[in-house]
């Protein structure tokens, strides 16, 4: 009589089903553990490594962010007045509370996609391990992605703006910018949308993907420069005249901290029906730029009307091309007087 063949565990290939039952010689404990205890350890495994590798890569991000806000920052996150040396009159000085926040809006944006990608791919690895056919579920994720991508692509184009414009340091809160349409003072800046409160008080809104070109006047150094014309004054008078109230302002207790280079006085930029018109520059701080340029102007003005050439414009437009007035008692006429 032929003996019956030993009975074995269904174990579908798995090692640990095929241990239990030489162990234990139980075909069924055997089956069932791979349902009952196997299983559910691979999948507590699969979580918890997820979790583990989601907590180390949040614990790496929220690092990063730390010491971008202490001081020791990566090139690339540094903000472009720290990038280049001679943007400033002081380099190491910039905007603390400015650079937390850019630090933190990138530190979340990096922290969601950490979790989005580390438990998107514990999902998939759940799903296997239950014999789920991830070919139809990843086609079909890859057709919604593109659907949803052509659907809400001005929304991604913001997205995307809005980081790269983080990372780059393009402009922050505080920033006086000129966005084209707008331009004003930045007062939040979010991975969609911008807001800028222009001159007169107006809050616009701008989507980061259209925006196409972005002037900051708050990054690193400004340029000041203020054109007066002097008529047909002499040159050489006037020219000696704005350095010696150009050298005043750089002298200002107030505003020398502002000011990067002492100010110039070019001489003649152009002329025009009017007479000459005379430029000085002075280099400055990007935050002491318009009180800089303010008291400049104002000196300057007040230079030129205390040399009396202020005096000497009035009258050439008043009377252009006519000689200049006979003294009193003198004849009106090429007979005398009357």
């Amino acid at each position: 009589m032929t003996p019956s063949a030993t009975p074995s565990a269904d174990c579908q290939g798995s090692t640990s089903c095929e241990w239990v039952y030489k162990t234990t010689g139980s075909s069924w404990f055997a089956e069932g553990s791979y349902w009952i205890l196997l299983k559910p350890l691979r999948v507590a495994l699969i979580l918890a490594v997820a979790l583990l590798a989601r907590w180390a890569l949040h614990r790496t991000i929220k690092r990063l962010v730390r010491t971008t806000t202490d001081g020791a920052v990566p090139t690339m996150l540094r903000p472009l007045r720290e990038r280049v040396p001679s943007a400033a009159h002081e380099p190491g000085e910039f905007v603390p509370e400015r650079r937390r926040q850019r630090a933190e809006a990138i530190g979340s944006v990096l922290r969601s996609m950490v979790t989005a990608f580390v438990m998107g791919i514990a999902v998939l690895m759940i799903l296997r391990e239950f014999s789920f056919d991830l070919a139809p579920l990843l086609a079909s994720a890859g057709i919604a992605g593109v659907a949803l991508g052509f659907g809400a692509q001005s929304l991604v184009k913001d997205l995307i703006a809005g980081l790269f414009m983080l990372i780059e340091d393009q402009y922050g809160v505080g920033d006086t910018v000129d966005l084209g349409e707008a331009t004003g003072v930045v007062e939040s800046v979010g991975l969609r949308v911008t807001t800028v409160r222009d001159g007169r008080g107006v809050l616009w809104y701008i989507r980061n993907g259209e925006i196409v070109r972005v002037g900051n006047k708050s990054q690193g150094w400004a340029l000041v420069v203020v054109d007066l014309p002097i008529g047909f004054a002499s040159t050489e008078e006037a020219t000696a005249v704005l350095r010696t109230a150009a050298a005043s302002v750089a002298m200002d207790p107030d505003l020398a901290p502002e000011i990067v280079e002492a100010p110039e006085v070019l001489g003649v930029e152009q002329m025009t029906v009017d007479g000459a018109v005379i430029r000085t520059v002075v280099k400055t701080t990007a935050d002491g730029q318009f009180a800089v340029g303010r008291e400049l102007r104002r000196r300057l003005a007040e230079s030129l009307e205390n040399s009396g050439i202020t005096a000497k414009i009035a009258a050439a437009r008043l009377f252009p091309g006519l000689p200049q007035r006979p003294a009193e008692g003198a004849g009106t006429g090429p007979g005398g007087p009357a």
